[in-house]
C-alpha cells in the first residue's frame, strides 16, 4: 500500500474511532467500574469483532448481508436487544459491598475531629462486583459484532484502501492492523482516560447508581436508534 492511501486510511480510521458508539460507551463503563487497565479486555473484545467484520467483507459474505434484508435485520435486531439487555442490567443493577475505589480514600477523606469515631470515616464506595477478563472481552466482542451497520460501512469503507491489481492478503492485513491499533489508541487512551474524571462518583452508592443509569440509558438508546433507523 503506498505510503499517502495509507495515511488516508489512517487519517480515517482516527475519526471513525473517534465517533461516539457502543464501542466508546462499553470501554467508558468498564473503565469507571473496573479501572482503566481492566478496561482493555472489553477494548480487545471489540477489536476481535473488528478483524471479523473486515474478514468478512474481503471474503465477500458482506455483500450477501448487505443483500439480505432478512440477513440484516435479524442481525440488526440481535444486536439492538443485545445492547438493551446490557443497558437494562445497568440500569437494574444494585451496588456490591465492595467498592474498587476503596483503596482510593487516604487520611486527608477522613474527618479531623479527633472526638469522630469509626462510624464517622467515609464507608468504601459500593460497586459492582468485578467481571472477568473474558467476560469483558465477549462483551466487547458482541457489542461491535452485532452490529450489521458496521459490515455495510466496511463494504463501503475498504474498496477505497484496494488495489485489486495488488496481492489483496496485504492490503487486508494492513487495514485491519491500521483499524485496531487506532481503535485502542483512541478507545484506551482516551475514552477510557476521559472515563477516570468520573470515577470519584463511583465513591458512593448515590453516585454509582447515577453512573449506572447514565450508562445503561446510553446503552438503550443506541439500541433504540441500531432498531429503528435504516
Amino acid at each position: 500500500m503506498a505510503l499517502s492511501l495509507w495515511l488516508t486510511l489512517l487519517v480515517a480510521c482516527v475519526v471513525i474511532s473517534f465517533t461516539p458508539g457502543a464501542g466508546a460507551i462499553n470501554t467508558m463503563g468498564n473503565a469507571l467500574n473496573h479501572g482503566f487497565r481492566r478496561a482493555i479486555w472489553g477494548i480487545l473484545g471489540q477489536q476481535a469483532a473488528l478483524i471479523v467484520h473486515i474478514a468478512i467483507v474481503a471474503l465477500g459474505v458482506g455483500v450477501l448481508v448487505a443483500s439480505s434484508p432478512v440477513l440484516f435485520n435479524v442481525i440488526r435486531y440481535a444486536g439492538a436487544a443485545y445492547l438493551a439487555y446490557l443497558g437494562l442490567r445497568l440500569i437494574l443493577q444494585r451496588p456490591s459491598p465492595e467498592a474498587p475505589g476503596a483503596e482510593a480514600w487516604t487520611d486527608e477523606d477522613v474527618p479531623m475531629d479527633a472526638s469522630a469515631s469509626v462510624a464517622t470515616t467515609p464507608a468504601p464506595a459500593p460497586a459492582p462486583a468485578a467481571d472477568t477478563r473474558w467476560s469483558m472481552f465477549r462483551r466487547g466482542l458482541w457489542v461491535n459484532l452485532l452490529n450489521p451497520k458496521a459490515i455495510v460501512f466496511f463494504l463501503a469503507f475498504l474498496p477505497q484502501f484496494i488495489r485489486p491489481a495488488d496481492p489483496l492478503l496485504p492490503q487486508y492485513a494492513t487495514v485491519a492492523v491500521t483499524a485496531v491499533a487506532v481503535d485502542i489508541a483512541v478507545m484506551w487512551g482516551f475514552f477510557a482516560v476521559a472515563a477516570q474524571g468520573f470515577r470519584r462518583f463511583t465513591r458512593t452508592a448515590r453516585g454509582q447508581r447515577v453512573i449506572d443509569v447514565v450508562f445503561g440509558s446510553l446503552f438503550l438508546a443506541v439500541a433504540l436508534l441500531l432498531a429503528l433507523i435504516h
